[in-house]
C-alpha cells in the first residue's frame, strides 16, 4: 500500500501552467488511444436533482497513460450574486496496474481546461481552417477557457462576437479577446451571429423557463459550433441544417439534448471524436458542423496525467498520510 497521497489544490493545478496546446494534444492522443484499445471509460453516471441541479461519477483507466481515475463532480444553479461556481469537482488518480491511491486533485480547474480542449480537439477536426471569426453565446468562465483554446487553435482569428444575458460577463470578455488582438463586438441578436461567425461556442446554463432560441439555420454554409450545453439553446427542430453531427462518444450519447435534458428526436450523431480522430471526414471544414457532448472522462484522465506529470517535475502540491 502507497504511504502517502499528493494532493493538488486549486491553486496547484493552475501553477502547473497547461496550455491550451498541451491540453488539446492531450485530449486528441486519448481518443487515439481509445481508438487502439488502450484505455476504456464508462459512460457517466449522473444523479439529477433538478434543472442545472446533478452529482455526476465519471470513470476510466489507461493503460497508455497507466492510471486510472474518477472525477465527482457536481452541479448547481447558481444563484443571483452570488461567489459560489456553479460546477464543483474532485478528480481521484490510482495506478492502472496495482490499484494503488496515488494523488487527489481539484478538478474545477481541470474540468475548465478540458472542456474547451475537447471543443478544439474537435474543431481541429471539423472547422473551416481559415476562420476569422468566433462567436460567443454565454461570456462565463468557459467562455475565457474557450477564448484560450480556439485563439491558439486558429491564430488567424481577427474578430469575436459576445451574446449573453449578463452584460458585465460580455464587457469582459471583450475586454479579454481585444487583449489578444482580437475585435469585439457585444451583440443582442443570435441570428445575426450566427449569420457572421465561423465558429459559434454555446455554453448557455440550464434554468427554469428556457427556451431554444439559435437556429442552425442561420449559420455559414461551411461553420463549426460547439455546444458546451449539451445542446439545450438549439432549436431542435432545425439541427437537421448540420451536416456533420459529431459527440465525444456515442457509447454515451446518440444525440443532443433538449431543455429538459432528454435526448432530441430530430437528429442522431454520426461520428464521434475517437473514430474522426483516426479517420477524419473527406469534407471537413467545408460544411455545417456541430459537436456537441457530455463530457467524456477519457479527456478528464487525459489532463490529470498531464497535471500530475508537471506537478511531480516543479515539486508542486502536498504529500498527504494514508
Amino acid at each position: 500500500m502507497s504511504k502517502s497521497l499528493l494532493y493538488l489544490s486549486h491553486k496547484d493545478v493552475a501553477a502547473c501552467s497547461v496550455t491550451p496546446h498541451e491540453a488539446r494534444e492531450a485530449v486528441l492522443r486519448a481518443f487515439r488511444d481509445h481508438a487502439a484499445g488502450r484505455n476504456r471509460s464508462l459512460p457517466k453516471s449522473a444523479l439529477a436533482l433538478g434543472p442545472g441541479h446533478a452529482f455526476q461519477a465519471m470513470t476510466a483507466a489507461s493503460e497508455a497513460q497507466a492510471i486510472a481515475t474518477v472525477k465527482w463532480v457536481a452541479s448547481a444553479p447558481s444563484l443571483a450574486g452570488s461567489t459560489m461556481p456553479s460546477v464543483s469537482a474532485l478528480i481521484c488518480v490510482s495506478d492502472y496496474a496495482t490499484g494503488a491511491p496515488l494523488a487527489i486533485l481539484d478538478g474545477d480547474e481541470i474540468t475548465l481546461i478540458r472542456t474547451a480542449a475537447m471543443s478544439a480537439a474537435a474543431a481541429s477536426l471539423l472547422a473551416p481552417p481559415e476562420a476569422r471569426m468566433i462567436g460567443f453565446v454565454g461570456c462565463g468562465l468557459q467562455a475565457h477557457a474557450h477564448l484560450a483554446a480556439f485563439h491558439d487553435l486558429h491564430p488567424g482569428l481577427t474578430h469575436a462576437l459576445m451574446l449573453s444575458r449578463s452584460r458585465n460577463s460580455a464587457e469582459r470578455l471583450a475586454e479579454a479577446a481585444a487583449a489578444r488582438g482580437l475585435a469585439s463586438e457585444i451583440v443582442d441578436d443570435a441570428d445575426a451571429l450566427l449569420a457572421r461567425a465561423d465558429l459559434v461556442i454555446s455554453m448557455v446554463p440550464a434554468a427554469p423557463g428556457l427556451r431554444p432560441f439559435l437556429d442552425a439555420s442561420r449559420m455559414k454554409p461551411a461553420a463549426f459550433a460547439a455546444a458546451v450545453d449539451t445542446g439545450r439553446s438549439w432549436l431542435p427542430e432545425a439541427l437537421p441544417a448540420f451536416d456533420h453531427l459529431v459527440t465525444d462518444s456515442l457509447a454515451q450519447s446518440q444525440a443532443p439534448y433538449d431543455v429538459e435534458g432528454q435526448p432530441v428526436t430530430s437528429v442522431r450523431f454520426g461520428h464521434d471524436l475517437a473514430a474522426l480522430s483516426q479517420t477524419p471526414l473527406a469534407d471537413a471544414g467545408t460544411k455545417r458542423s456541430l459537436f456537441c457532448f457530455r463530457g467524456f472522462a477519457l479527456a478528464d484522465l487525459a489532463l490529470a496525467h498531464l497535471v500530475l506529470k508537471k506537478a511531480r517535475a516543479a515539486g508542486i502540491g502536498t504529500s498527504l498520510p494514508r
